[in-house]
């Protein structure tokens, strides 16, 4: 239950301090007092986002704190041993929000990050009121409604699970038959590329090496002139190098017989002589091989076009072509592997696909089964509520499968999402002779608040929420219903801890615990102030809301009835 609340600096209000019992708690007070700031701050302190445009002018921070008294066996003291944070009897909760928007967070005393928060505070208390009324016209969210009612969320996490577990296996076979469609054309082209490279017979360098010998053709003329010229000059001619070399040798060899100390520059020059003699006929050889050749020329410029096309085509370079050749080679062996990849991933669907239908289908029957069970027990708490003759009952819809949509997404022709197969509706007729309708069409402020408010009776037995306030319960509602509305608030508070923001005494009587919410000028400055009520100021209060701010002595008798008659009812619950 919810022991204490201590507000500080936040909007209108300066310092307030509220302690809390069991039982049905009322708050109630004129419009812009403060009621709304006080639901406010509790939000933030279960988890809502907090801005500084909450803090009161001229303050530098707001604080929020609350204290919890949990069960034993509640989630949140659990999540508490878990995170090691120490947990007693007592849970306390401190929001601190500052103006440069680094707002902070207190789980008994330890600073912690919001998605703790959210976890601990997730079943400490649950707030009824604008949200509650749009998410009860919000159509998809009636089946988040009936399976908590069902309490078989955790089937429904289940499907969930297995939705999200075969989506990324559906963009893998997709992407696998996308590549498999794109490889038929990539394997003819690869196919006539290999076939084009290969069949081109191409040799390691032998683009350098034809451009050589296209160059000697290119200059035959060229080169037997020169080299027939130098061989003549060194050898065949008259007064040749080498003729000259022999007559200086022949002198060298006299002159040695007389001074021995020649013999070795002479065996020298008969060196050279031996080596003039080879490079001439090296350089002969060379002449008889010179001739220029017009058919191999063309040959070559040819080849060489070929190899430099296939050189353009595959990198630029003969390396680069060898090395496509290769890539060509891996890529055409990967496209072997890919249907037998499709295979594999399609079975892995099948087994997929199965375990997602199945728990579709068994998530789907019980959604039926809870359906019928949730609408009968919504019906006798709006007899009880004055809605006499109400029908109310649950509309299932399905999404047929379509050929946009994966086969693997769909069971029995419908469409599979990740909350299952169906979406749900509620359909009220209110009034006897009308068709059902959905409820977001045609029920009013008032009819809304009862369907609520008869929801929470059917789940308050069955839900972990030790806390449950209602904020405008009496909407659209007075009279007759109103008085019903207190006595139901009143029943629901025997089981959990209830605390009411309204408008009507009716309602009001019913509390165990009764404060008012008031503004007074302080310091030229609005607050707000919150005061427990004795029985003389309840009387007032409870006339005031009657009557409004001129108390008679008839509203005060009304009130003093309608609180005596209160009184009773709650005894009769208490034996």
């Amino acid at each position: 239950m919810l022991a204490e609340l201590s507000i500080k600096n936040f909007a209108i209000i300066d310092d307030l301090t509220i302690r809390f019992s069991n039982g049905l708690t009322i708050l109630s007070g004129e419009t812009g007092a403060g009621k709304s700031i006080i639901i406010n701050a509790i939000n933030l302190l279960l988890g809502s986002r907090a801005t500084s445009k909450m803090i009161r002018t001229g303050a530098k921070t707001a604080e929020i704190e609350a204290l919890f008294h949990p069960p034993a066996s509640s989630p949140a003291v659990q999540i508490l041993k878990d995170q090691g944070i120490e947990s007693s009897e007592e849970l306390l909760i401190r929001r601190i929000i500052s103006n440069n928007d680094r707002h902070r967070i207190y789980i008994n005393g330890r600073l912690s990050p919001m998605h703790l928060l959210n976890k601990v505070t997730e079943n400490l208390a649950a707030i009824s009121g604008q949200h509650e009324h749009q998410l009860l016209l919000n159509e998809s969210k009636h089946l988040l409604i009936l399976d908590q009612f069902g309490d078989i969320m955790p089937l429904q996490q289940q499907v969930y699970n297995a939705y999200h577990l075969i989506l990324p296996t559906i963009q893998e076979l997709d992407h696998l038959k996308g590549s498999r469609q794109k490889q038929q054309d990539q394997t003819k082209l690869f196919e006539f590329q290999k076939k084009e490279i290969e069949d081109a017979g191409i040799g390691t360098d032998e683009d350098e090496l034809l451009k050589k010998e296209q160059t000697r053709l290119k200059n035959a003329g060229t080169l037997y002139q020169i080299v027939a010229g130098v061989s003549e000059t060194l050898y065949s001619s008259d007064g040749s190098i080498a003729e000259k070399l022999g007559e200086i040798k022949r002198q060298l060899e006299n002159a040695s017989c007389i001074d021995e100390t020649l013999e070795s520059p002479t065996a020298e020059l008969k060196d050279a002589a031996f080596r003039i003699e080879d490079i001439a006929r090296e350089l002969n050889t060379y002449i008889e091989k010179i001739h220029f050749d017009e058919q191999r020329l063309e040959e070559i410029e040819s080849r060489l076009d070929l190899i430099n096309r296939l050189k353009r085509k595959y990198g630029g370079s003969l390396d680069a072509v060898f090395q496509y050749l290769i890539t060509i080679d891996e890529a055409l062996l990967e496209h072997d592997t890919l249907d037998e990849r499709i295979l594999q991933t399609e079975q892995k669907l099948n087994e997929k696909h199965k375990q997602l239908t199945d728990l579709a289908e068994r998530l789907s029957k019980k959604r039926r089964k809870l359906s019928v069970i949730l609408s009968k027990k919504v019906e006798l708490e709006l007899n009880a509520l004055k809605m006499p003759n109400t029908r109310f009952e649950i509309a299932f819809s399905e999404t047929a499968a379509t050929p946009k949509v994966s086969a693997y997404l769909t069971a029995n022709g419908k469409t599979i999402t990740e909350t299952g197969t169906e979406q749900a509706c509620f359909m009220i007729a209110p009034n006897v002779g009308e068709d059902l309708k959905p409820l977001s069409h045609i029920a009013s402020g008032g009819e809304l608040s009862r369907v609520i408010l008869a929801l929470k009776s059917i789940t308050a037995n069955d839900t972990s929420t030790s806390t449950m306030i209602f904020d405008e319960v009496d909407a659209g509602i007075g009279g007759e219903a109103a008085e019903v509305v207190g006595k139901k608030l009143s029943n629901l508070a025997a089981a959990s801890q209830i605390i009411c923001i309204t408008h009507l005494a009716q309602i009001a009587a019913f509390g165990d615990h009764h404060f008012k919410i008031s503004k007074y000028i302080k310091n030229i400055r609005t607050c707000t102030r919150i005061s427990p009520l004795d029985a003389d100021q309840r009387l007032e209060e409870t006339a005031r809301m009657i009557g409004g701010e001129k108390i008679t002595p008839a509203s005060r008798e009304h009130a003093r009835e309608m609180l005596g008659t209160s009184r009773t009812y709650r005894k009769k619950l208490s034996n």
